[in-house]
């Protein structure tokens, strides 16, 4: 697959197909916040780090009054979270995430989510790079923490088109090398390569300190295989073409779909890792919604347990 060109990212459709991404993730975002009261959800950790000089626009709730009271000067608490937050988001691009069965494909649900996913944490003003890749990282945007980038993002995201085959595992070795500073990885994909060594991948950014979060994005078609009669599936990422009887081999399929979503869930919790699963269907608002939901829930369970 060739590289967008940086003039081709100038093209008024692609122009108008990012605003449109930008726009469905800050109505998606701001309406999930609408009515919330605490913020941030990302993060992994609390302590305090260390002080930096009051600028103005932040929080007043983190000035440090007993500094104040001491040298008349305004200092503002740093949290870990605050200091080494760093989210690394890859977006799967690979053929089989071209498939949709309704109006939407997984890949443009992915990208849907991952602007959703930008857009959230750039407004909490921790920085965020964005990785797209199928059989290798194809596109790669540095890390920043500025609200401005997002403009450069979603265009990115909407000129990405999909590829052929996938190397998760490859991908997530190379992100471990490339990104070492502990962080969040969040890897929106189908999954559909070798269980092993993508889980060997998300063991490799777990070792150097990394939280993983895993976005395993499926169709409805894929969950429920609702297809009757002789029906031929069209190959992806170089398989060839199968024609079945459908009826008599869904027993089958949807049993080694559950055994094979159920290995990537055990994989995942084994590494400590979070594995959130995605069905197309449902609204960007409910996705992301339950994910923070959970979020919140466990890192008050963390705090419970101090």
């Amino acid at each position: 697959m060739a590289e967008p060109q940086p003039d081709d990212l100038l093209d008024s459709q692609a122009l108008a197909q990012a605003e449109v991404l930008g726009l469905h993730a800050r109505q998606v975002v701001e309406g999930y916040l609408a009515g919330e009261h605490r913020s941030p959800f990302f993060g992994f950790a609390t302590e305090f780090a260390q002080h930096r000089e009051y600028s103005q626009g932040d929080d007043l709730r983190h000035l440090d009054w007993k500094v104040l009271g001491r040298t008349d000067r305004y200092y503002v608490k740093q949290y870990e979270q605050e200091t080494n937050f760093v989210a690394q988001i890859l977006l799967d691009g690979s053929e089989s995430m071209r498939y949709g069965s309704g109006r939407i494909s997984k890949l443009h649900y992915g990208k849907q989510l991952a602007a959703c996913l930008t857009y959230l944490i750039l407004l909490q003003r921790d920085a965020v790079a964005v990785g797209l890749f199928d059989s290798g990282l194809r596109r790669y945007l540095p890390r920043s923490n500025s609200r401005s980038n997002i403009h450069v993002v979603m265009s990115q995201l909407a000129a990405f088109e999909p590829g052929a085959g996938t190397q998760i595992g490859a991908v997530l070795h190379e992100m471990a090398q490339q990104a070492p500073r502990r962080g969040m990885v969040l890897l929106i994909s189908d999954l559909f390569d070798d269980e092993d060594r993508i889980l060997e991948g998300i063991q490799h950014l777990r070792f150097i300190g990394h939280e993983v979060v895993v976005f395993h994005v499926l169709d409805p078609a894929e969950l429920e295989f609702p297809f009757s009669g002789n029906v031929e599936f069209v190959g992806l990422e170089g398989l060839p073409a199968q024609l079945t009887r459908a009826h008599e081999i869904r027993k089958s399929y949807l049993t080694e779909l559950e055994a094979f979503r159920r290995r990537l869930r055990e994989g995942c919790e084994r590494n400590q890792s979070h594995l959130v699963s995605v069905n197309t269907a449902d609204s960007l608002k409910e996705t992301l919604g339950g994910y923070l939901a959970f979020r919140k829930k466990t890192a008050r369970a963390r705090r419970g347990t101090r």
